[in-house]
């Protein structure tokens, strides 16, 4: 390798004009010396070169027999001779002489090959990474609007739910203030009621113990004509005196309640203290023959009770002086 090789080899590459010039300065010095090669060959060359040749038979032959005579033709006029015209030499083919190359020129050529090379590969990864980098932008971009979107998304419907929660509990504070308000006006009106049903009740109740007290002195006028006139046509044995004033004692009427309280099984709630009258026959020994219902007590149930707790009782109690009322009109109420 020669000095001016390795020196184009690690210098630094050349500006882009200096190879145009140099190829344009080599151009021009090879189209010089073929030149200068032309006219040196054409003034050599300019001499003609003359050359002589003999031919001999490669096999002898014998010679033919003579020809025989031929008379001789009549002699023609020689013909005029014509001027001779110099002819030109041909002009030489100027031929151009081959590009020379150098193996610096070589050097510099492939270098420049390879630069150019280098710096379109580089053209191309730049275009590259610049292509890629647009597209992770659009991808970046698009992800960024599809991240907008979604919370633009979540942020509507966080507020259409806070706006639904709010009517929620403004419709929830209207209802439970409607309904506090038709609370307290029925608890006021059920106050009312309930004071209403007091006083009536209690009206109830004294019109009732005093109608029962009424019932209770005519049922013990009739329980004492009814026993009296029983005696007195009974009892051949007794005086019409002693029948007369022979009636229940003032403590029977309490042995008759507490006997039809023991034999009394109801459960069902009442309103008020609604009294059954009931007509009750015995015999001699106090057998209850038969019951009947006078007077109804507004209430089956009770009056279906009072039939039955005579029922079960069976027999009626004597009296303090160990008599037996054959005919009881008996009145019975819940809260006897």
């Amino acid at each position: 390798m020669s000095i001016a090789s390795g020196r184009h080899e690690f210098a630094p590459p050349p500006p882009p004009g200096f190879l145009r010039a140099l190829a344009l300065a080599i151009l021009a010095h090879g189209l010089l010396v073929a030149m200068l090669t032309i006219g040196v060959q054409w003034k050599r060359d300019a001499t003609p070169v003359a050359f002589e040749a003999e031919l001999w038979s490669a096999v002898p032959q014998e010679a033919a027999p003579p020809a025989p005579e031929v008379p001789p033709e009549p002699i023609a006029p020689p013909e005029p001779v014509r001027p001779v015209v110099p002819v030109e030499p041909p002009r030489p083919v100027v031929v151009p002489p081959p590009p020379v190359h150098t193996p610096d020129a070589d050097i510099v050529l492939a270098k420049e090959k390879a630069r150019l090379q280098k710096e379109k590969q580089l053209r191309e990864e730049k275009l590259e990474q610049i292509k890629l980098e647009q597209e992770k932008q659009k991808r970046e971009r698009l992800e960024r609007e599809k991240q907008a979107e979604k919370q633009a998304k979540l942020q509507q419907a966080k507020l259409e739910k806070e706006k639904l929660e709010r009517e929620k509990e403004k419709q929830d504070k209207l209802d439970k203030a409607a309904r506090d308000k038709k609370l307290q006006e029925q608890s006021t009106k059920d106050a009312k009621a309930a004071d209403a049903a007091k006083q009536k009740a209690a009206a109830k109740t004294k019109e009732e113990a005093k109608q029962l007290e009424e019932l209770r002195q005519q049922n013990l006028k009739r329980i004492a004509g009814l026993a009296g006139a029983a005696s007195g046509n009974g009892d051949a044995r007794s005086t019409g005196t002693a029948a007369q004033s022979s009636g229940p004692s003032a403590g029977y009427a309490g042995r008759i309640r507490a006997l039809l309280k023991r034999n009394t099984t109801y459960t069902e709630t009442v309103v008020g203290n609604p009294t059954a009258e009931v007509e009750v026959r015995t015999s001699s020994d106090g057998t209850v023959i038969s019951r009947k219902l006078l007077k109804s007590s507004g209430v089956k149930s009770w009056d279906e009770a009072v039939i039955n707790a005579i029922d079960k009782a069976g027999v009626m109690p004597r009296d303090t002086d160990g008599r037996i009322h054959p005919y009881l009109l008996i009145a019975h109420s819940p809260k006897d």
